[in-house]
């Protein structure tokens, strides 16, 4: 089973936009024991130093970047079906991305689409598919494949 409190989510820069603001709060209530750390955005090498600071022992790094691998829905659920109960933090970068420090110490890359996001969506994208994964694993109606 999936277990939220095993995620968590860092991302540089405050969210500003209400409208996405608004969303995370509504998955945030869904998803209680998701965890989003906000880390100062500044120039890629102080970000790097900043998320290798908050990332916590014997959590597995997925880095969110365009070279990442691109996953359905269902194959996103089977893959943290696969990491059983690893605590797993899900790293954002900033308006510049992630530095290739960040990308070399992570696990695994995931790109949420081809297409290219600002990073406030990305985290609304992230925390939405989270949800998704968690209610195909409960078998509940959010999800239509």
């Amino acid at each position: 089973m999936l277990n939220p409190s095993r995620y968590r989510i860092i991302a540089i820069g405050k969210v500003r936009k209400e409208w996405i603001k608004t969303g995370l709060h509504v998955y945030q209530k869904r998803l209680s024991n998701l965890s989003i750390t906000e880390l100062r955005d500044s120039n890629p090498i102080k970000e790097a130093e900043a998320i290798q600071g908050a990332i916590k022992q014997k959590e597995l790094v997925i880095a969110l970047c365009e070279e990442g691998e691109i996953l359905t829905s269902l194959e996103f659920y089977h893959r943290l079906k696969n990491f059983g109960s690893k605590r797993l933090v899900f790293v954002i970068g900033g308006a510049n991305g992630l530095s290739s420090t960040i990308k070399k110490l992570a696990h695994c890359r995931l790109s949420l689409s081809p297409l290219t996001f600002p990073h406030e969506i990305a985290r609304l994208l992230l925390a939405e598919q989270i949800f998704r994964a968690i209610t195909i694993a409960q078998g509940g109606p959010y999800h239509r494949s």
